[in-house]
């Protein structure tokens, strides 16, 4: 999953990077309302951790033209502590979630961790695909019962298509969801990461489809 944070302050925006990273989400990074707002009008966004008090255009305004656009992203506010009347605006306006600085990591983590996952698979922690067993909030795998080692791009492709599954996903598509400003993935690193991760999943007779042209598609459990 792919997510963008907007927060003015550049050492809690590093650390939040870091640590999100290191979860196994492709993050991306902006330091100021105007650039969150260019960069949500073009790029698809899973998570957008927003906060208010930034500078050349305000949260409150981000989240305004956001909604606005009819985009349906989950966000989460940050707020400086004790500014209830910012709180309750940004939940008017659309935010799904807010958290007061000084937070703990921990429950950034969790509340990122509850909000995709509710964006994702309707509210679900554990996705269910034939032999295939997926924990949301986790972010692990199971097939037939037994733990499935995957790396953290496997993990993000095989998100993006139980997310769709029995439907097609574009090689551009999959690019988008993975990849960050700074990094540079073409469409032959997504055919290899995708011949790693259905070679792991065969074995429990789940099956990523190639449609020549066009992209993938994680097959029906039923094999239809």
């Amino acid at each position: 999953m792919r997510l963008l944070i907007a927060e003015d302050d550049p050492v809690l925006a590093d650390g939040l990077t870091h640590s999100l990273r290191e979860a196994g989400y492709a993050v991306d990074h902006v330091g100021d309302g105007a650039a969150a707002d260019a960069a949500l009008a073009v790029t698809p966004f899973d998570l957008l951790i927003l906060d208010l008090g930034m500078p050349r255009m305000s949260g409150l305004d981000v989240l305004r033209r956001l909604r606005a656009r009819k985009s349906a992203v989950p966000v989460l506010i940050l707020t400086a502590q004790g500014s209830v009347e910012d709180r309750v605006r940004g939940l008017d306006l659309g935010a799904d979630d807010y958290l007061a600085k000084p937070f703990v990591l921990s429950e950034l983590e969790a509340r990122v961790r509850a909000l995709t996952r509710r964006a994702g698979h309707a509210g679900q922690q554990w996705v269910e695909h034939g032999a295939l067993s997926f924990d949301t909030a986790g972010r692990v795998a199971r097939l037939a019962g037994r733990p499935l080692e995957l790396s953290a791009r496997e993990v993000q492709l095989l998100e993006i298509l139980l997310a769709r599954a029995g439907r097609m996903v574009s090689k551009e598509q999959i690019v988008e969801r993975m990849c960050e400003w700074d990094e540079a993935m073409t469409e032959n690193a997504v055919e290899v990461y995708v011949s790693r991760l259905r070679k792991k999943l065969e074995p429990g007779g789940v099956h990523i489809r190639t449609l020549r042209g066009l992209g993938y598609c994680l097959a029906p459990a039923n094999g239809g």
